[in-house]
């Protein structure tokens, strides 16, 4: 082999070695991404809002340990919006970010998710608790069957009606919408199960977000002698749970006075706390239905992770999927057995509930 020759032959297995190095290197870097997850959260932005919010929030944070990520671009993140205003601008980020698969947490976020999607067809979404038209073939829709647990909800709020002789329940509703009207059409019949008399009386806020609003209805419920009072209003709620609680702590322990609300989303029990006239620590929360948006996000993530988006459907979850259920400590034994039974019968089908848009608008 002349000179030059051997100098080809040098050059080319630099260039292949090189080569090699390279791909390995690339290679390596592009296996070893992780998938990322961003949500963009419902206004007010608030992610402790014991509420939709901090339900998916949660439920991320379990995502991300269970898939040994970190909060952050290379993760999972949250996207605050602090108005409607922001949630096209934070859709905006999270894609700028490059988050895999990314989520608008609440039915006001149809059109900006819609939109987000639209100017970027490879990026997959979700859109929490409203149906996208079915011609976003990469936006997932996550549905609950909130009215089996508004069911349950109903049932343990006529039971305690019955107990200290009420006619009429009080329902908090926070804007007139198809998701709302699931909760309101599930308590009704829940409420009639035990007995078709009881009068169920909705007033609606109009906002997810003015507790203020929530608060003067909660005193306008609790003026007229109702003492069993079931919110699907978010942050307005909380403005009940307020108006509950300074009502309670004037009566001592025991009193045939005392009024209880039912938590909606998340477990509330938390926010029933309170000290009696004479000192004694008590809790307000009957129950809470719940919406597990955590799990369910958690689930849909970990679907698109896999390569199993659903894009252009509906994934609904109800009580059997564990999308819904009730906080069943603070019930009593009467009430326990009777939400029992009404579980059971809607998990075998011996109930079915059929929402058609009522009490939507």
């Amino acid at each position: 082999m002349n000179r030059s020759t051997k100098i080809a032959v040098g050059v080319a297995a630099v260039v292949v070695v090189a080569g090699g190095v390279y791909f390995a290197t690339n290679s390596g870097s592009s296996s070893d991404k992780k998938f990322t997850v961003a949500m963009i959260t419902d206004a007010p932005g608030n992610i402790d809002d014991h509420s939709f919010n901090q339900s998916a929030w949660e439920g991320l944070q379990a995502w991300g340990k269970e898939n040994g990520v970190k909060k952050g671009v290379d993760g999972y993140n949250y996207f605050l919006s602090k108005t409607k205003a922001d949630f096209t601008n934070n859709f905006d980020q999270a894609v700028a970010a490059k988050f895999d698969y990314i989520a608008g947490i609440g039915f006001d976020l149809q059109e900006a998710t819609q939109k987000a999607a639209k100017a970027n067809p490879k990026t997959e979404f979700a859109l929490v608790d409203s149906v996208a038209d079915s011609k976003y073939k990469n936006i997932q829709s996550l549905m609950f069957n909130s009215e089996q647990s508004s069911y349950l909800a109903g049932v343990a709020a006529a039971e305690k009606a019955e107990e200290v002789g009420d006619t009429k329940i009080g329902f908090l509703g926070g804007v007139k919408s198809e998701t709302v009207g699931r909760f309101e059409y599930g308590f009704r019949l829940g409420v009639a199960s035990v007995n078709k008399s009881l009068k169920v009386e909705s007033v609606y806020a109009n906002s997810f977000g003015d507790a203020a609003k929530g608060q003067l209805i909660a005193n306008t419920f609790i003026a007229e002698g109702i003492h069993v009072i079931y919110h699907a209003a978010g942050g307005t709620g909380n403005g009940a749970f307020t108006a509950v609680k300074q009502h309670d702590q004037t009566l001592k322990s025991g009193s045939a006075d005392k009024v209880y609300m039912i938590g909606v989303d998340v477990d509330q029990s938390s926010d029933g706390a309170y000290k009696t006239k004479d000192g004694k620590s008590d809790n307000f929360t009957l129950t809470s239905a719940l919406k597990n948006v955590g799990k369910a996000l958690q689930a849909s993530a970990n679907s698109a992770k896999d390569g199993k988006f659903k894009g252009g459907k509906a994934t609904f979850y109800g009580l059997k999927q564990g999308g819904v259920g009730i906080v069943k400590k603070n019930l009593d034994a009467k009430t326990l057995k009777a939400v029992n039974k009404a579980q059971k019968a809607l998990e075998n089908g011996s109930i079915t509930l059929k929402y058609t848009t009522q009490y939507s608008k």
